[in-house]
């Protein structure tokens, strides 16, 4: 039996931020935890993060996205959405794959915060030395 499903589903992580992305075409709708983009990223940084995927392919318009995105802050957040968009449009039309190669939107940033180890005060950094 197939079923004709209109969704795409891509997977994005970031530091602590997991987003399950749903894009399906239609008139550009961008929904993010149930509330539109705008007003979940309010800063026009992290809602430009978001939405890199669509501007470099210039395919805005073009698809309805849903997110769901747990854990993290908003920058997390961002481009963990970004990176989920990202690998559903290259799903979607696997012609997008080289400008989101070039543009960097297709590598998961495996950058996160460093553990603290025992015998210092933080990742790092050590406790103040006293001659005295």
């Amino acid at each position: 039996m197939v079923v004709n499903n209109p969704w795409t589903w891509g997977l994005g992580r970031r530091k602590k931020a997991v987003a399950r992305v749903r894009i399906k075409p239609g008139s550009g709708g961008f929904i993010i935890n149930g509330r539109p983009m705008e007003e979940y990223f309010p800063t026009t940084q992290s809602a430009r993060a978001a939405g890199a995927p669509l501007e470099a392919t210039e395919s805005g318009p073009n698809y309805d996205i849903f997110a769901n995105v747990r854990g993290g802050g908003i920058t997390g957040q961002s481009e963990a959405v970004s990176l989920g968009i990202a690998r559903a449009l290259k799903t979607i039309n696997p012609a997008t794959f080289e400008v989101l190669r070039e543009q960097g939107l297709l590598t998961r940033d495996a950058r996160a915060k460093e553990r603290k180890k025992y015998g210092r005060r933080g990742a790092r950094r050590g406790f103040q030395f006293s001659k005295r």
